[in-house]
């Protein structure tokens, strides 16, 4: 089963050169690239969706974790998918939690956040009308203008009632799905300075106050604004000035997860619209570079192989039927090289196969990395930043030449929707192919015979 021959694989999407309302997001984000409405739009079909990877309804190589290996290694964009699965865990456990303590953190309405934003543009505007007498009245204060907050270390003070997070109990709260530490008791994180991280964000963001510790997941919230929201964090998402602090003052209020919402908008915009499309375009190329390049010349071969049998054909004194012949070289360099224009190798498509990716490679050929993976904690929400350049994997695959590259290992292809994309791929090569060569062949035809042997 193929799709139809007119099928166009996804476009290349680049980075966004705009930042779109939320009114856009909302009206962009039920198109079909993320729906699961019948049909096709933009070259995904509705089995290689957004949200059934995510919801892990896809096989490899289409699973969530090709997904993460893709913005880790080719995209350099994982923060956005990391922050995203944290979110989606984390409004569930917020969702888990008792009546008692959800009531602690209210919901974080959009008529609150505008009232917010206008409330510090009016205070932005006040400081600059300031008078250099009331600048010198509130000098040393708090309510100076640029005074800095006090970080309240937690340590130092024993009397000190450290953030509330809710424990982790199986038989009751349902754990964080992602990043949670061995014996569940907290996230991982081996960044231990997030108190002053998070607590420069908020100085940043003109509050003058700390947060409410009462409230519930607060330590993994400020663990959260170090992470992704600070200026200079690991794993920094990129928003604007205006979005950051606006989130900022949300989760100074409350950490209920509507605080998230415009930020979570921008993110999952970026994902359905950038990352995802690309990433399906990524993975229909059943072949590395090197074996695609390999297929291209092939391909120019076959066709030169065709025009030079046309030609003796035509210098001979063989009949004008002969010329047929160089449809053959014709039919397979073309087809050869349109699917390799669009990624493919046709020999591997033929098995239904593709080439092992670089950082696959070598997963299986060290046992003390058996779990190699999951081993730089791509899947840790809290984890460091996604720099992949100490991996062992880079410096071994330089090494391999380029014959070996051409023809390194390969893996079945698992997922049958990606499977009937190629098959599609495939058809159509064979069929723009068939056209061209007719039309090729029948130029040489008609050109008179040489006679010269």
């Amino acid at each position: 089963m193929v799709y139809s021959l007119s099928y166009r694989r996804p476009a290349h999407v680049d980075s966004a050169s705009r930042s779109l309302n939320g009114d856009e997001k909302a009206k962009s984000g039920g198109e079909s690239v993320s729906s699961g409405s019948t049909g096709m739009s933009h070259g995904i079909p509705n089995a290689l969706a957004f949200d059934r990877i995510i919801a892990g309804g896809t096989c490899p190589p289409c699973t969530t974790r090709d997904f993460m290996n893709y913005l880790i290694y080719i995209e350099h964009a994982a923060e956005n998918l990391q922050f995203f699965l944290w979110y989606r865990d984390y409004t569930k456990r917020f969702a888990e939690l008792p009546e008692t303590e959800r009531v602690l953190a209210p919901e974080w309405t959009v008529t609150q956040a505008e009232a917010e934003a206008l409330t510090s543009q009016s205070h932005n505007l006040g400081l600059k009308k300031l008078s250099p007498e009331t600048v010198a009245v509130f000098k040393g204060t708090d309510f100076a203008p640029g005074a800095k907050t006090t970080v309240v270390e937690y340590g130092s003070n024993p009397f000190h009632t450290p953030p509330r997070t809710p424990p982790v109990d199986k038989d009751g709260f349902a754990p964080s799905e992602y990043g949670w530490s061995d014996d569940g008791s907290t996230l991982k994180s081996s960044n231990r300075s997030f108190a002053k991280r998070t607590a420069g964000a908020y100085e940043g963001a003109d509050l003058k106050w700390q947060p409410f510790t009462i409230q519930p997941f607060r330590e993994e919230v400020s663990r959260i604004i170090a992470t992704y929201i600070a200026d200079g964090a690991p794993r920094q998402l990129n928003l604007s000035s205006k979005e950051r602090t606006a989130l900022l003052h949300a989760l100074a209020n409350t950490t209920h997860p509507s605080a998230f919402r415009d930020v979570v908008g921008t993110v999952e915009w970026s994902l359905r619209h950038q990352a995802h499309p690309n990433f399906i375009r990524w993975t229909i190329c059943n072949g590395n570079r090197p074996r695609v390049v390999f297929a291209r010349g092939l391909g120019v071969g076959g066709i030169v192989a065709g025009i030079i049998t046309a030609v003796l054909i035509i210098l001979s004194n063989a009949g004008q039927g002969w010329r047929v012949l160089s449809a053959i070289g014709f039919v397979v360099g073309v087809a050869t090289l349109i699917a390799a224009w669009k990624g493919m190798c046709v020999v591997l498509h033929g098995m239904h196969h593709r080439h092992l990716r670089p950082w696959e490679l070598f997963a299986e050929d060290d046992d003390a990395s058996s779990s190699y993976e999951m081993k730089k904690g791509s899947f840790d929400s809290l984890g460091s930043c996604n720099s992949y350049e100490d991996e062992p994997w880079i410096a071994k695959y330089e090494k391999r030449n380029i014959i070996r590259k051409v023809f390194d290992r390969e893996v079945w292809i698992q997922e049958p929707a990606l499977r009937q994309i190629q098959d599609t791929i495939f058809l159509q090569a064979i069929g723009s192919a068939i056209v061209i060569s007719a039309v090729a062949v029948g130029i040489f035809v008609a050109i008179p015979k040489g006679g010269f042997y």
